[in-house]
């Protein structure tokens, strides 16, 4: 009976209490027990976005484990107490024995899963302060008032061994509508050539477009990142690591004519540990996909679940294709990441999840600027993804028409901005309504093209 009770009180503070005659401990003890259960009740259920916003906030996730951990002691405290009230005064050796181990192992089962929860937010709050920029400016309440889009530069980086330095073999710009979600990803061939650069230095260095370390370089567009981390003066003030990303995002928005804020990349070797964290992610392979240093390898047509190393080669392997089918890949399986990470998924592999996002991703989104971007990615979730990439014949990469893609970018983006206004169904297939102003090859659903 004791340890009924004993049990009992793990579960409804207070319980023993009140068996034993003391009602007014067991009255507060078990009032204070049922309006925390109801508070948490209640925001898990009404308040699930908040609490998804609290948990890329450092300080909160501090506060959370820090809470998570006083709640288990109070718990064993309450279990110890209520078995010292409730135990018979007089009991064999044996029996008492063991009657301590089990009030001992439900003590122990009291503290495990909040000592895993705590772990969890701790963990979760090293990978925020890890990858994410510290706040070094405050961030308005509403970020978006006023700004119709946000664009982000999404990079694949490959820095193989034996290959020194980082290229951006994937470079994609996310044009999102802050209001709707919807989204149009623009991808960039990583060789572009004579790209436009940004003015001052970069563009003092390479007035008619950029052209690398000739005649050691080709000078494409995936090997700015690095060139301005080898030369510091490309970019004034910005330390070692941000040069590149700082200049790859104004080039960027130099070619596109969008302001782009930010950017996350993701080096390719690091991407294959997160699917792996993950337990491998299913995609549609529409053609034989030959991989491998010397072709060894092969991924069959059809619908698989690949591995971290298959999928890193779905991403980059062009051997009897082209950079061209290889973007479109790569988009495919950032969809099918995204959609495929979730929760279950996420805390089943959660720490090494967290470990390879640690050392595979890099950004300069600041932690301030985190919940607004989980708000607006739940918008993002409900809205299609459209995808553009500027490649043959559209766009010869040899000789680019730069005036076309700032046009084809701002006639692409006013048409999905009408399309959302007016909720009406296009007259056609593609991203515009009435008539068609592109080929179903340059613009697709996201989702259609991957299946």
């Amino acid at each position: 009976m004791s340890l009924a009770l004993t049990l009992g009180s793990a579960a409804v503070w207070g319980l023993a209490h009140l068996w034993a005659g003391r009602r007014v401990t067991g009255v507060l003890l078990m009032g204070g027990y049922a309006i925390l259960v109801t508070a948490v009740t209640v925001t898990l259920l009404q308040a699930q976005s908040e609490l998804i916003s609290l948990a890329v906030q450092p300080d909160w996730l501090r506060t959370f484990a820090l809470s998570a951990l006083l709640f288990a002691a109070a718990t064993v405290a309450v279990v110890i107490r209520s078995y010292q009230l409730v135990r018979p005064e007089s009991m064999p050796d044996t029996a008492r024995y063991l009657s301590a181990l089990a009030v001992g192992l439900l003590c122990a089962l009291v503290i495990a899963p909040m000592a895993y929860v705590a772990r969890l937010a701790l963990v979760s709050q090293r990978v925020v302060t890890s990858v994410f920029a510290a706040n070094t400016a405050p961030i308005p309440v509403d970020p978006w008032r006023g700004r119709e889009r946000v664009n982000l530069l999404l990079i694949g980086a490959d820095a193989a061994p034996g290959r020194p330095g980082v290229r951006t073999d994937s470079m994609t710009v996310a044009s999102i509508d802050t209001r709707t979600g919807e989204t149009v990803l623009f991808g960039l061939p990583r060789n572009l050539e004579r790209v436009p650069m940004p003015a001052g230095p970069a563009r003092d260095r390479f007035p008619y477009g950029f052209g690398g370390e000739s005649p050691y370089t080709p000078g494409l567009l995936n090997e700015v990142f690095q060139y301005a981390e080898d030369y510091p003066d490309m970019v004034p003030g910005a330390p070692r690591g941000h040069r590149g990303p700082t200049l790859l995002k104004r080039t960027i928005s130099e070619i596109t004519g969008l302001d782009i804020t930010n950017y996350a990349m993701v080096d390719m070797s690091g991407f294959a540990d997160i699917i792996n964290a993950m337990g491998g992610v299913k995609v549609t392979v529409k053609q034989p996909i030959v991989y491998g240093r010397q072709n060894e390898g092969l991924i069959r047509a059809g619908t698989h679940k690949l591995s971290g190393e298959e999928a890193l080669w779905f991403g980059r392997a062009r051997t009897y294709s082209d950079d061209y089918v290889r973007m479109g890949r790569q988009k495919c399986l950032m969809n099918a990441v995204a959609k495929q990470a979730d929760p279950v998924t996420v805390l089943r592999s959660f720490e090494k999840l967290a470990d390879a996002t640690m050392h595979a991703v890099s950004t300069d989104i600041p932690q301030a600027l985190l919940p607004n971007l989980i708000d607006l990615s739940d918008k993002v979730k409900q809205a299609k993804i459209k995808s553009f990439q500027f490649v043959p014949p559209l766009i010869n990469t040899a000789y680019p028409d730069y005036p076309l893609i700032k046009h084809k970018i701002s006639t692409i983006l006013a048409e999905s901005e009408s399309e959302s206004e007016s909720k009406a169904e296009p007259a056609a297939p593609g991203l515009a309504r009435g008539p068609r102003r592109h080929t179903e090859e340059d613009a697709v659903t996201l989702d259609s093209a991957c299946n």
